[in-house]
């Protein structure tokens, strides 16, 4: 598939070390459950890597049989890259020198707290306010693609539908 037959999602954050990690590995689980593993694309970046992922990070989603342990922050993509993006989530972390509606891709701010250097149930609720985001976004992006799909079907199937979705 060329890079505009699939739907690409950013998780966006400072370090790359917590927030957006889990966020990608939820849209990840939730991309195969739903059988979108053809269509949605998912990325995940920081501003200012980190060195490696919270081990608190890691402990609490093999909590939920994700291992992330492997994962390493990485830089946020290349801004054209980003510019591709059909959704970029930023986590509720001041990215300086970072503003997705700048490059004209569709963005929303999760306003999560930061795990870093808190305790494991801090870090454990974060983790579900994130898993629950997710989900939400997933229904909502499937929800709108099932409500477009007769018009995108007609100019481009699924992932125009799903395009559509994000754009309104």
């Amino acid at each position: 598939m060329t890079s505009s037959d699939r739907l690409r999602l950013d998780f966006v954050c400072v370090h790359n070390a917590g927030r957006s990690q889990m966020a990608a590995a939820f849209a990840e689980r939730e991309r195969d459950e739903r059988d979108l593993t053809d269509v949605v694309e998912i990325h995940s970046g920081g501003t200012e890597p980190a060195d490696a992922v919270h081990d608190p990070v890691v402990e609490a989603m093999a909590e939920v049989g994700i291992d992330i342990s492997d994962r390493r922050p990485k830089w946020v993509a290349d801004l054209d890259q980003i510019a591709d993006s059909d959704y970029v989530v930023t986590m509720g972390c001041s990215i300086m020198y970072f503003e997705p509606a700048q490059y004209g891709v569709e963005s929303r701010d999760w306003d999560l707290v930061n795990p870093d250097g808190e305790d494991i149930d801090t870090v454990r609720a974060v983790r579900e306010e994130i898993e629950e985001k997710v989900s939400a976004l997933f229904d909502e992006i499937e929800r709108s693609a099932a409500d477009g799909r007769v018009e995108a079907d007609e100019s481009g199937g699924f992932v125009a539908s799903l395009r559509e979705s994000l754009s309104r």
